[in-house]
């Protein structure tokens, strides 16, 4: 873990389920906590009230993430590449633009987003990927084409970031943290499957951690086959 002191956090997508869990591991560990949504969302956090600060406005607003953000050190940002107005690079942005300097910035996407071209994926991959953004493109509900240049402009800049790329998610108790590799193709993922309590739990505990700065680790559940099948090595994988 790093040696730099966590205290407020901001939590950019707090009303979701993986922000949910995420402002639950950060209360656990004592950090004050700001939390982002829309104003709609705003009743989903009722279980943290007061013990938390809610900004409600679009994440995508640079003006509610520059209020949010103040004195943070560091953001943990959902990217969700809503609707068809640039709304994760547009989200992404405004937490580069107005984030304290030297906080720690970490965001989450999935597999599909890909820093180097490294990265192997199957077939049956690709193909869903693929549907996925036309049939999200088409009925105008997400934009997967954006959440890649999200994380474009993440990988850009020079912050201290960290872009944590998830597995095919599931609810379920905690298994632990997760284990991650440098790219997807690698076989300690090979599960393809994360416990969502664990992907936010990857992603608090990623603030602390220097090792991660201005990585981009694809996680997968530690108790998954494929992790317990690798077990006894490192978590990081070349």
């Amino acid at each position: 873990m790093g040696t730099n002191h966590v205290k407020k956090v901001c939590i950019v997508g707090a009303s979701g389920k993986l922000g949910q869990y995420m402002v639950r591991h950060a209360l656990e560990r004592g950090y004050e906590v700001v939390g982002v949504c829309r104003e709609r969302s705003v009743p989903k956090l009722a279980s943290f009230e007061g013990r938390m600060t809610v900004i409600p406005g679009p994440t995508n607003d640079p003006d509610v993430i520059r209020q949010a953000v103040t004195g943070c050190d560091g953001v943990l940002t959902v990217l969700v590449p809503w609707g068809v107005q640039q709304y994760a690079s547009s989200t992404a942005q405004a937490v580069l633009d107005h984030a304290p300097p030297g906080a720690r910035l970490v965001f989450s996407c999935g597999w599909h987003i890909t820093r180097d071209g490294k990265d192997t994926y199957s077939r049956t991959f690709r193909a869903a990927v693929r549907v996925a953004a036309l049939l999200g493109k088409l009925v105008r509900a997400v934009e997967i084409d954006d959440q890649v240049e999200a994380c474009r402009r993440v990988f850009a800049s020079d912050t201290r970031w960290t872009v944590v790329r998830g597995s095919t998610l599931e609810e379920g108790e905690s298994q632990g943290l997760p284990v991650w590799s440098r790219y997807v193709g690698d076989p300690v993922l090979a599960s393809n499957l994360t416990r969502r309590v664990d992907f936010a739990l990857f992603m608090v505990e990623a603030l602390t951690d220097d090792s991660l700065v201005q990585e981009a680790p694809a996680i997968v559940g530690r108790r998954t086959p494929s992790a317990l099948a690798h077990a006894g090595g490192p978590d990081e994988r070349a």
